[in-house]
Order: C-alpha cells, then structure tokens, then sequence
C-alpha cells in the first residue's frame, strides 16, 4: 500500500489516523461480538436450569392433583396401580422420571424397577408440611432438577408425595443446537461491522488527506503559528452565526472578549453594521467599516464553495492611516448619518402641522441655526394645490432655532411670496435656491427690502430654500438659515438640504392625504350619529362616543358603533345601541343605513324581536348585495341592543342580536345585568329573536354599551363586565352624565382599539294623575259619554283649547272601533309634552287614510284626524291594535 508522499505502508503497520482507527474500531467489534455470545452461553445455562425446575415442578403437581391418585394410594397395592400411570406420564411430559412416594419416602414407582420400596433421595420435610420442594442434585444420570410435591387426601392432609426430575443437560439441549446458527450470525455481524468501519475509516481518511498524528500535529502547529502570527484578522463564522475561530489580530481590531469561540456573533458587541455583515456571510471585497476609531477593508467569502461546510471567513485590514486621504468619506458617512436620522425623526405622525415642527426642530439642531417651513393653504385644508397662485399663498407653519428679536416672518403669518425674486423662481419650478451671501443683496431682498435689512443686520449671512415637493406638486418651502455658525451654506449643503426635505415632503404629503381622508370620514361619521337627544319625558339620558385611536382603526376616529333615543307613540322611547364590525368609511357607512333602517322600523311600532328580525334580512340583503365586489362590503357580525320603555307603566321589553348584555342600576344602589337572550349577529339569519320584559321603578338607570368599553387587548370581556358592574354599584345618587364619566374613567385604555358608544338612561314614571283611561261598551252611545269624560278630563288638566279637538279625533276613532272592530274598547289619555289619545280593541285591521268622493257620505274620518293632529298612526300589540294621535299642547303647558 503506497503511502503520503510515496512511502510505503503496509496494513499491519497504520500510521495513518485512519488506519489506527479502523483498528481500534475492529477491535472493538470483536471484543463486543465475543462478549455477546457468552452472554449468550451463559443466559442459556441459566434458562435452562429454570426451565427444568419449571417442567419438574408442572408435572408433579399435575400427577399429584390427577383423577384417582388418592384411591390408587389408599389401594392394597399402590405399584401396580400407578406404575404403568407414572411410566406413560414420564414419556408424554419428557422428563426422567416421576416417582410416587408414602409419607415415609419409600418409592411405589421409579423408571427403574429395582429401585421400586427403596428410600427415596431427597428432602421430604417441607412436602410432608404441605410445601412443594425442588432440589438441584447430581444422580446417577447426571446433573438434574426434581421437585417433591404432595398428594392431598380429601381431609386435606398429606397422604403421600410425588416427585418429578429432568437433567439440565435434556433441558439446554435445545439452547445448544442453535449454537451453529448462534456463532453464524455472530460471524455476520462482525462481517457487516468490519465493512462498515472500513467505510468509516476511507471517509475519514479522505477528511484527513491519509495524514498520520505526527504530520496532522506538525501541519495544526505550522497553521496556528501562521494563522496568529499574521498581521491580518482573520474570523470564521459557522452557518448557524456561532464564531469559530478569531486570530489575535482580529481580536485586537474589534476589542473581542477571551471567551470568543463558540458565542454568537450577535453577543459580541460589535457595532450593528459589522456585526450584521458577519453574520450574513455574504461575499465583500474591500468593504470599509468604521470601527471605534478604526476603518476596516473588510474581505469576506463562503466556505461552502467547494463543498466545505456552512459558514465564512473574514479579513480584516487596519487602514486607520488611510484616513488623512478618506476625509470626504468621513463627511459622506456625516451626511448619510444626518439623512437617516432624518428619515427615522421626521414624519412620525400623520399630521401636516406635526411633520413640518419635526422638520423644523430637526434641520435647525443639525444642520442649520434657524428653520422656517411655509405652507400652502390648500394643503392645510387637505387639499392639494394646483395654480401658482395657491402656491404663492403659504403661511408660516413651523419656526425653530429662533432666536429673540428675530425679523424673520413670526409663526403663523400669511405670507404671499412675490414669484419675480430667486425664491419664486424656485418656488415655480421646483429647485432649490442658494444664498450663500445674504449680504450681497442679489436679489433675495426684493421680497420684503426692509425685512431683508434687518435680516442680516441680526447676523444672518446664508441661506438655503428648497420647495417641499411630492408627486410634482410644490406643496410649500423650507428656508435654512445659518446665524451662529460661522460657515456658509456651500453646494454640497444644497443637495443635503434638498434630499432631506424631500424626505419630509413625501410625509408631509401623506399627513395631507390621510388628513383629507380622515375629515372626510369624520365628517361623514359625525352626520351618521346623532347631534343631540330628542325632547322626550320617558328618560333622562346622556351618552358618550370615543373613537379608537389612529392607526389601531382604520381612519381612528371613524367607526360602526352607533345608539340612538328614538321617541316612539303613547310617550314611549326606543333605545338603541350597536357595532358594526371593522373601521373605516365603510363601517361608517353601514352604520348610517343600519340607523336608518332602525328609524324606519321604529316608526312602524314594531316590537323589539320583529324589528331586529327585519334588520336582520336586511342586513342578509346588504350582504348579499355586496358579494358581487368579493365580499368586501360584508355586514355580516354587526350586533344590536333594542329596547323600549313605556314611562306610564315603567314596563321595559328588549331583544339583543349578538350584542352585550345591558346592564341596569336600581334606585337601592344595586348593579345587575339583565338576562336577555342572545340572539345571533345580524346577517347570520337561522334562529328568532327572544325578548325580556322588566320593570323598572322610577329612577332606575339602564346602561346600554358596546363591547368595546369592556374588552381591550389587555383585558378580557368577563373581566371588564366585572369592572363596569363593581364600578357603579352602590352610586344611586350619580346622574346620567356621571355615570358615563365614572364607567369611563374606569374602563378606558389609554389607546383604545375598538369604538366605544355608551349610553346611560334614567328611567321616569309618569304621574298617573296624567293618565286615563276608559273601556267602552260596543254601543254607539257609548260615544257621547267618552266625549264627556273626555273634556272633563281636559278641564282638570287646564287643556280645554284642546278639548274640540280632542272630542272630534275620540268620537271618529270610537265610532269606527265600535262599528268595525270586535272585542273589549279602550280609550286612553295621556297628558305628556303633548295631548295622546289612544283607542284599543281586539282587531288587527288597521284603517286607511283615503280620499272620500263627493257623493260618499262617509270615509272622511282619517283624513279629518290627519288634519286635526299633529301626528297619527297605528301599533299592534299581541291582543289587537291601538290607534293613537298627539295633540301639541298649548304654549303654557309645554313650556310648564
């Protein structure tokens, strides 16, 4: 076998690392190999002296314990009986004999039949005891194992014993013959292992290019040498980031700590530009890096090239004394630092008058003494300017660094720039305009002579304009003035200048657009939801609505969450409360044909359940409607919380469509939510809608409210239903707009994600004094009593300019109730901000208002009610239908 370099090399004398250890590997395999076949050899002794035992014992028990061995014991001559048994046994069971014994121990059977009224050989003791007894013993047919059981008598004492034997040698015969087939497939294995680490050895080998531990010893001392002797660092980095190798010269130029191997490159505190090219491993040539107050050329390449493992290695070069010749790399590096922090500290919010500040205050603490930033007044506004005239017109938005007694125009003046001078010029064209000499008067002046002067009198010498540009459009001018700084503004400064306050200009723009679509869906927003509660005398009531914050939704400031007080006939009201999921126009939007849709069900006196009912098709529809534009326009999950209170009775009935629960407030203090079934999301259709019924006493106040008050990020809904109710438990003195202010002060995060409408209720009783009622019997002259009882009533309630009025509207509604209708009459009035009349009876057909001709003798009713009262209508209830007109009062009593 030729070896390294042509030396020969024989295979029992491996020098190589790979030879030595295929050897020891071989080695091993043998030793291991012969060590399992002992094992092996041994384990079978052993089992095979338990299996005797196990065989001896099984077949004594059974002779003893078989059908008639106690009748053959007791016969006159035991031998004869059991002899041929115990012999037919030996052979079936495969053992060396079974021997039946008295309680003295003399033999009735034995496979020898000398030895048949000899003594048995053996301890009895403990089988006479009623034990089972097995003895390892050596006999006259070798080494073997008999076991002693005894014979039981139907008294249960011992009446004679019975002992079975079988030689280990008859038991590991078995075990032995497959010693061949043992030893083959050892002689496999060691086959099989012995190419596998010959395998092993040739990789190895290959890894160690056949080098034996005396030439790898000599080449690791000559690398190490080298490696720590240049004056270069060198760095290898694994694949996983993990730092494998720093020479002493790499540690030294990047200050690395002792324990460097074997940590992460992001653990050793470079800076972060080193420290991420390290660990990208992508190929550089030259790169230079600062580095304290070092910069290094970097080189760097994979390792994997060639089929190596993951990772790279760098070089590092000190050129510290380069530096005198890379000066305007310094002063690069100086602006590039000064434009990403003025991309990271400009334009932070989306707000016009913000950005321009940030600007402002940034341009003057790095680069100049005074900022000035004007603006166009279209862009204030949202809008976006598009003649020389709108750009000529800016006012003063931003003004930092200034100084006292400063002549530059203040912040906040209208300043209308003249287009003639350099700075118009700019201002039209779009470039930027350098003064460098504001003494020299070349032009610049012209705008304002007297301001000019005063100008460089405070010792303002350069000056730098440049138009805040974005998309083409000049939206305003930036003005960078230099008083304390002694140098003036040069042409490199212009381009610095002019590339920050592109920058800003992009933010600016985009605070402009998003400030016109905000205004835009506020605006919208702020028409959808309600501008004040009605006049009404059922509740007193007060309510809040708090946007989310910008940038957690959508527009922040316009959302779904709306609730409404929608005065409804006999002095009832409607309370409304609901969320339509998302932010946005859309969501805003939908929430006005929601609350729309709510006004127009309302109006037609629905009960709760039937009203979200239709809401719910409704919002089927929409969907519907919708899913032509890829569902974008989805409703589907907005909730709704619809009540009604009747301030005559204090009765409440409510219906809820996967909303909140509300919560109610008694006049003891007490804080409970009310258990109205839940029914589901609008849009989800399937399932009806229940309602509650309560009654709340006077003075009762019914917090409705949507989930945003009581769920946050960091809180969930069962907690914050938890917080609203211990929140305004035992406060029964708290009016309506302190209760909201309490809730909130409570529950509101400090950047809320979600809308949040609420709306608090404190419920009334009217006097029932205000309140009659009377039934009247089917006969049309019932009428005249009802008109009678009716002007009385009036009178007592100093209403009696109503009482014509009144006594015309009663005696049509009665008369037709009378003649059309069937079942029990009722006539109610009701005296609140105006005069209700309200007739009842047991049909569900309402009257239509028509246009009688002139030879009908009637039909003229409805029309007549339609003229006399302010409002009139018709609402079913679950017995028939009440028809009910108002009556504005006199000026006295609505004002009372």
């Amino acid at each position: 076998m030729a070896g390294r370099y042509g030396r020969p090399r024989s295979v029992l004398r491996m020098r190589t690392v790979a030879g030595q250890v295929f050897l020891l590997q071989v080695a091993i395999v043998v030793l291991l190999v012969a060590a399992a076949i002992t094992a092996l050899v041994l384990q079978s002794r052993t089992d095979g002296e338990r299996e005797a035992t196990n065989r001896s014992v099984a077949v004594a028990e059974t002779f003893a314990n078989a059908p008639g061995i106690e009748a053959a014991l007791r016969s006159p001559d035991p031998t004869a009986v059991l002899q041929p048994r115990t012999e037919a046994a030996r052979k079936l069971s495969e053992v060396d004999f079974i021997v039946v014994l008295n309680t003295d121990g003399i033999r009735y059977t034995h496979p020898i039949p000398n030895r048949i009224g000899k003594k048995f050989v053996g301890n009895l003791g403990p089988a006479l005891a009623g034990d089972i007894v097995t003895e390892k013993i050596t006999g006259t047919i070798g080494p073997l194992v008999q076991a002693v059981v005894p014979v039981k008598g139907r008294d249960g004492s011992v009446i004679g014993l019975v002992s079975a034997g079988i030689t280990i040698d008859r038991v590991s015969g078995v075990v032995d013959d497959q010693f061949p087939l043992l030893f083959g497939s050892a002689a496999g294995v060691l086959l099989l292992t012995t190419g596998s680490t010959a395998l092993v050895s040739r990789r190895l080998r290959r890894q160690t290019h056949g080098l034996g531990p005396a030439e790898m010893t000599r080449m690791y001392e000559h690398h190490d040498a080298v490696l720590h002797a240049v004056r270069e660092g060198v760095i290898i980095v694994a694949g996983d980031g993990r730092l494998l190798l720093a020479n002493d010269e790499a540690r030294r130029l990047l200050d690395l700590p002792a324990d460097v191997e074997g940590r992460q490159v992001s653990e050793l505190g470079l800076d972060p530009a080193t420290g991420r090219l390290l660990a990208s491993g992508r190929i550089v040539t030259d790169e230079v890096h600062p580095v304290g107050d070092r910069l290094l050329a970097v080189n760097q390449r994979t390792t994997d090239q060639h089929g190596g493992p993951a990772g790279s290695v760098t070089t590092l070069r000190d050129t510290t004394e380069l530096q005198a010749l890379t000066g305007r790399a310094d002063v690069a590096r100086g602006r590039l630092k000064l434009l990403y922090d003025a991309g990271t500290e400009i334009g932070t919010t989306l707000d016009v008058v913000r950005t321009c500040e940030e600007l402002a205050g940034f341009g003057a603490a790095r680069f100049a003494d005074i900022v000035t930033v004007d603006l166009s007044e279209a862009v204030l506004r949202g809008e976006e300017p598009t003649s020389a005239a709108s750009v000529a017109e800016m006012r003063r938005i931003a003004v930092s660094g200034d100084r006292e007694g400063n002549p530059l125009y203040p912040l906040g003046k209208h300043i209308t720039f003249d287009l003639s001078t350099p700075l118009g010029e700019g201002l039209i064209s779009g470039e930027p305009v350098l003064q460098a000499d504001l003494a020299a008067f070349s032009g610049w002046q012209q705008q304002d002579p007297e301001r000019a002067r005063r100008v460089v009198e405070r010792g303002i010498h350069s000056m730098i304009a440049v138009p805040l540009r974005a998309r083409g459009v000049i939206l305003g001018v930036a003005l960078f003035w230099r008083a304390e700084k002694p140098e003036q503004f040069e042409e490199e400064d212009l381009s610095l200048a002019e590339e920050m306050v592109a920058r800003a200009a992009v933010s600016v723009d985009n605070a402009r657009r998003y400030t016109r679509e905000h205004n835009m869906a506020v605006t919208l927003q702020r028409s959808l939801l309600p501008r004040g509660l009605p006049e009404q005398s059922a509740v007193e009531a007060a309510y809040r609505y708090l946007p989310a914050q910008a940038g957690l939704g959508g527009f922040g400031g316009v959302g779904g969450d709306w609730f409404d007080i929608i005065p409804l006939p006999g002095a009832r009201v409607a309370l409304v409360v609901g969320d339509v999921v998302g932010h946005g126009l859309h969501a805003a939007a939908t929430m006005g044909r929601l609350r729309t849709a709510v006004h127009n069900f309302a109006n037609l006196d629905l009960p709760p359940d039937e009203l979200l009912w239709h809401l719910d098709e409704l919002v089927t529809r929409i969907d519907q409607d919708e899913a032509v534009d890829d569902g974008e326009g989805a409703v589907t999950g907005a909730t709704c919380l619809y009540a009604i209170y009747d301030p005559t009775s204090g009765h409440c009935t409510m219906a809820r469509a996967g909303h909140v629960q509300p919560l109610v407030l008694r006049p003891d203090g007490s804080a409970e939510y009310i258990e109205v079934p839940g029914g589901p999301p609008l849009g989800l259709g399937g399932l009806p809608f229940e309602t509650a019924e309560l009654e709340l006493p006077e003075g009762s106040r019914l917090v409705l409210y949507t989930d945003g008050l009581v769920e946050d990020r960091d809180r969930d809904i069962d907690e914050g239903l938890t917080l609203l109710q211990h929140t305004l438990t035992g406060h029964p003195e708290l009016t309506p707009e302190e209760t909201c202010e309490a809730a909130l002060r409570v529950l509101l995060p400090d950047r809320p994600s979600d809308d949040i409408a609420l709306l608090v209720a404190r419920t009334h009783v009217l006097d029932s004094a205000h309140v009659a009622d009377w039934d009247v019997p089917p006969d049309p002259s019932a009428v005249a009593e009802v008109r009678a009882a009716a002007v009385r009533k009036l009178a007592e309630w100093d209403m009696s300019e109503e009482a014509f009025t009144a006594e015309l509207i009663l005696s049509e509604l009665v008369t037709n109730a009378i003649r059309y209708a069937s079942g029990p009459i009722c006539v109610r009035l009701i005296r609140d901000r105006s005069l209700i009349c309200e007739v009842s009876d047991r049909s569900s057909t309402s009257p239509h208002l028509r246009q009688a001709a002139t030879t009908d003798e009637g039909g003229r009713g409805l029309f007549l009610i339609a003229q006399l009262a302010e409002r009139w209508g018709t609402r079913y209830t679950a017995g028939g239908k009440v028809i009910w007109t108002e009556q504005p009062p006199p000026a006295d009593i609505a004002d009372a």
